[in-house]
């Protein structure tokens, strides 16, 4: 029998918010009804710390709603449940008809039952009790076990309706984006960086990304693996600006007037200056790097330092304390592992050093960038910037 069902999708951090909880309540529900404009018509509302999204006819794909639903950031959990009338024989028979394939294999199971309406003639123990009854007498081979259940079957009672379930699945968690400004991020073809976006995205920063090509050093194939990359980061961070940035000549120019040593940290703090100045034209107000302590050159103490020395706006690096695998399992959960690994070269390749500095002084890097034209290169570099859009569903308002 089919049964109406809703989406059911339970708060995070944003409960523990304070005279601003309705800001964030509203960045969450406005999220979600972009994300469900591919999936049909829902009436998406929020009471007592839920956001219920309730299908409004039967074209409705509930399936694609349900994964939208999970890569919202600011919801720690998400289920489907069948609606039924507030009495018990409804309630009974809407277990025995929804439940057993939600059921089918499980060994063990509890009953929590929530009476938000302080009316309903049962309490919570009481419902429990009945319902745990009924799933008994169902399903076969299960057995109740409250203090590890493989399931927990929850019963709720709200003010209009009953509500069924079984489970719940783990949401993105976070704040919901654009509830902690904009930042940009400096998006290579690489592992870490399209990580560190979506790490930034959980805590509510709205993601703009820079990248940097090497034409023709690099190809436009690494080109559009950075924009599948961004496309992919979409399912989680939502909309994504990727703004492109050449840097051969500045390449060229250090390859021909700089010692070999110093030119993957002179490279680097052009990438810094650019990407400051495309977040202040872009309103950005943090820098977010991949960079991860000690991995390569450029990611040393002394190293980060001097990158940090010439731009004035914080630098966000949120997996400076992660290790490879570390990074890879946040990739993997985030979807752009197996894209990030594909053999593309980017610019950072190009003209590698064979003994890069390690440990470089700002005194020793600034003679260097003596040796050329340091704002000129920038002015003829940051004209060159083209931007595309990167969207997950077709309308974004």
């Amino acid at each position: 029998m089919n049964f109406p069902e809703v989406i059911l999708c339970k708060y995070g951090e944003v409960v523990l918010k304070g005279a601003n909880r309705q800001n964030f309540e509203s960045s969450l529900i406005k999220e979600l009804r972009r994300r469900a404009s591919p999936y049909g018509t829902f009436k998406i509302y929020f009471k007592q710390s839920i956001v219920y999204v309730e299908p409004q006819d039967d074209f409705c794909d509930m399936d694609g709603m349900y994964e939208a639903a999970k890569k919202v950031f600011g919801f720690v959990g998400v289920t489907r449940a069948a609606v039924c009338e507030k009495n018990m024989e409804d309630i009974k028979r809407t277990v025995r008809e929804y439940l057993p394939e939600k059921l089918a294999g499980k060994r063990t199971f509890k009953v929590d039952a929530k009476r938000a309406d302080k009316r309903f003639p049962l309490t919570s123990p009481e419902i429990s009790a009945e319902i745990g009854g009924v799933i008994l007498s169902t399903v076969r081979g299960i057995k109740v076990n409250v203090r590890s259940p493989e399931v927990t079957v929850t019963v709720e009672i709200r003010d209009e309706h009953a509500y069924v379930r079984a489970g719940q699945e783990a949401g993105a968690g976070g704040l919901p984006i654009r509830s902690a400004g904009r930042g940009l991020l400096l998006l290579s073809g690489g592992i870490d960086s399209p990580v560190a976006g979506c790490m930034m995205a959980k805590r509510g920063m709205e993601i703009e990304a820079l990248h940097f090509e090497s034409f023709p050093y690099t190809s436009e194939r690494a080109r559009e693996k950075v924009m599948t990359l961004a496309q992919e980061m979409c399912e989680f961070c939502s909309r994504i600006h990727v703004h492109v940035i050449s840097l051969t000549h500045i390449q060229e120019e250090l390859r021909d007037k700089c010692d070999e040593d110093y030119f993957t940290i002179l490279l680097r703090i052009f990438m810094m200056r650019l990407a400051e100045r495309c977040a202040r034209e872009y309103k950005c107000h943090a820098l977010i790097t991949g960079e991860s302590l000690g991995q390569v050159a450029s990611q040393t103490l002394s190293a980060i330092e001097v990158t940090d020395s010439v731009v004035n706006l914080p630098v966000f690096r949120p997996c400076i304390g992660l290790d490879k695998n570390e990074i890879v399992i946040e990739a993997r959960k985030y979807g752009t592992f197996e894209t990030s690994i594909l053999p593309f070269e980017d610019c950072c390749t190009v003209f590698t050093p064979r003994h890069p500095k390690t440990q470089p002084r700002i005194d020793e890097v600034m003679s260097q960038l003596a040796k050329v034209d340091l704002d000129g290169l920038i002015e003829e570099a940051y004209a060159t910037m083209t931007t595309e859009t990167k969207l997950v569903y077709p309308e974004y308002r």
